[in-house]
C-alpha cells in the first residue's frame, strides 16, 4: 500500500529539512543526536479545530503545564550530550496559554544558548509585548498558524514587520484553506486519531509499506515527562519511556527506540501507532535514518548514501 500525492505540502517543510540537516551531528561515542527536540508543554488548547484530535469530543484537555524541574532537566542532559539542534514548544497544544511561558523560554536558552529554539501559536493571545517578550526570551523564530481567514495573516504580518523582525524570525503558516485543499497542511490521520474528529481522516487497514524517519530524528516528550516515537502519536500508543524517571541518554538508546527505528527505516510499520498511520515519514531526517542505519549495522531500502 502506497500514500496517493498530497494535496498540500507545507511551503515550510524546505526549510525545516535544511535545519534538521544541518544540525546533523554524532557523539564522540557515534550516538546520532537528535535533530529536533519537542516539547508538548501542557494538556491544554483553546481550540478544537476539525483536522485536529482535539475536535473529538472524547479529546482530554487538561489545564497542566511542564514543570520547570523538568524542562531543566532535560534541558541540561541535553547540553551534557553537546545538543545544539532546533527546540520547538509546541506538541499538542497552544504554548502561549502557560503564564510562565517566557521564563521557560528562558530558562531553555540559559542551558543551551547554541540551540535554535522555535515557538508554534496559533496566534490567538499574541500581542505586540507577548511577541517582543518571546524574543527577548530567547526564542530564535515564531511560526504563526493562522486558521480564521486571510486578514489575520496580514495582521500578524505587519504586527512582526513593525516589531522589526526580519524574515528568518518568523513564519506565517496558512491554515484557512478549505478541506479540499487540506486546509492549508500536510494532512494526516494523526497516528489513527481522527475516526471520531470534525474532519474524519480514518486509520488504515493494513500498514504503510514506506519507510518512516521520525524516530530517527525527533525526541518528543509531553508535559507529563512522556517520550513519545514522534509528533503523530496523539494517542500516546507507544511511550519509549518518562524523563522524570530516566535520563535522556537511557531513553534515546533504550531498546524501545532502537527496535522502532531499525523497523521504520526498513519500512516496516507495524508497531502501534505506526501501523494505522499515513505520515510521510521521509520528508526530512534522511541523514539521521542513514547514521542510524550505518551505527547499528542495517540497509535501509532505497538508500545507499552514507552520511
Amino acid at each position: 500500500m502506497t500514500l496517493p500525492p498530497p494535496v498540500f505540502l507545507d511551503p515550510s517543510i524546505p526549510r525545516k529539512q535544511r535545519i534538521i540537516a544541518d544540525g546533523y551531528k554524532e557523539t564522540d561515542k557515534a550516538v546520532v543526536l537528535p535533530g529536533v527536540v519537542e516539547i508538548s508543554e501542557s494538556g491544554t488548547c483553546n481550540r478544537t479545530c476539525a483536522f485536529c484530535p482535539r475536535s473529538d469530543p472524547d479529546f482530554p484537555d487538561i489545564k497542566e503545564f511542564i514543570k520547570f524541574e523538568l524542562l531543566e532537566k532535560l534541558a541540561t542532559q541535553l547540553a551534557d550530550c553537546g545538543f545544539d539542534g532546533l527546540i520547538i514548544f509546541s506538541g499538542f497544544v497552544e504554548p502561549l496559554l502557560d503564564k510562565k511561558i517566557f521564563e521557560k523560554l528562558a530558562l531553555t536558552k540559559k542551558i543551551l544558548p547554541n540551540a535554535r529554539i522555535e515557538v508554534i501559536t496559533n496566534g490567538d493571545v499574541l500581542t505586540t509585548s507577548v511577541l517582543r517578550r518571546l524574543f527577548e526570551s530567547g526564542i530564535s523564530t515564531l511560526l504563526i498558524s493562522i486558521y480564521d481567514g486571510p486578514e489575520d495573516a496580514d495582521k500578524f504580518q505587519k504586527m512582526c514587520e513593525d516589531e522589526g523582525l526580519e524574515d528568518h524570525q518568523f513564519v506565517i503558516r496558512r491554515r484557512y484553506l478549505p478541506p479540499e485543499q487540506d486546509y492549508g497542511i500536510t494532512m494526516s490521520n494523526r497516528g489513527g486519531m481522527m475516526t471520531n474528529t470534525e474532519y474524519v481522516r480514518p486509520g488504515l487497514d493494513e500498514p504503510l509499506a514506506e519507510t518512516c524517519y521520525y524516530p530517527s530524528y525527533m525526541f518528543f516528550m509531553d508535559y507529563q515527562g512522556d517520550v513519545l516515537l514522534c509528533s503523530h502519536d496523539w494517542g500516546k500508543k507507544y511511550v519509549a519511556g518518562n524523563m522524570n524517571e530516566k535520563d535522556f541518554l537511557d531513553i534515546w538508546l533504550s531498546p524501545a527506540f532502537n527496535t522502532a527505528r531499525e523497523q521504520l527505516n526498513q519500512g516496516n510499520r507495524s508497531l502501534a501507532p505506526c501501523r494505522g498511520c499515513d505520515v510521510r515519514g521521509t520528508l526530512m531526517g534522511r541523514d539521521h535514518a542513514l547514521g542510524w542505519a550505518a551505527r547499528d549495522g542495517y540497509d535501509i531500502p532505497g538508500e545507499t548514501e552514507q552520511p
